[in-house]
């Protein structure tokens, strides 16, 4: 498959953008805002990636450790940036989600079953093609999320040892 790697790490919305978005959240939600929740925000914002919420706990206990941020805020955060469409997650079932920062150009995931890895594509093919199903279906399409799973070349190299 040819990839166009037109994935775009970088958000589309600048840092104070998304931060005054985040303190609306917060008060609509009346909720308060604090040091710890912009420090996960922060820390997505600026980090390229899937994380469990373990990860990006640890991430933040290594960066800011004097904010002693708890693993429970870490989990509630993601889920109220989450229902509000500023992060995206990905589930695997019983283990768990893996969350990015959802306000990045579009793309798709390639997931190795195996060991979790995920990598994001574009391709420009398979957007036209998604367009052209949904048009011929009568519908009109708003978004779309596109996840192909399978074993990457690390694990199968492991499998074939």
């Amino acid at each position: 498959m040819k990839q166009e790697n037109r994935v775009a790490t970088i958000p589309l919305i600048s840092y104070e953008t998304l931060l005054a978005q985040f303190k609306q959240l917060l008060r609509s939600s009346r909720l308060k805002f604090t040091k710890q929740r912009e420090v996960i925000l922060y820390t997505l914002y600026t980090h390229s990636g899937h994380f469990t919420p373990e990860e990006l706990y640890h991430l933040i206990k290594k960066e800011t450790p004097e904010l002693n941020t708890g693993i429970a805020t870490v989990y509630r955060t993601l889920s109220l940036l989450e229902s509000a469409g500023i992060v995206t997650s990905i589930s695997f079932g019983t283990q768990g989600k893996k969350y990015e920062l959802g306000v990045k150009a579009h793309h798709d995931h390639i997931i190795c079953t195996n060991c979790g890895k995920i990598l994001e594509f574009f391709d420009e093919a398979i957007e036209r093609k998604q367009e052209r199903i949904a048009k011929e279906a009568g519908f009109i399409m708003k978004d779309h999320s596109l996840k192909i799973f399978g074993i990457c070349p690390e694990c199968q190299k492991r499998t074939e040892s």
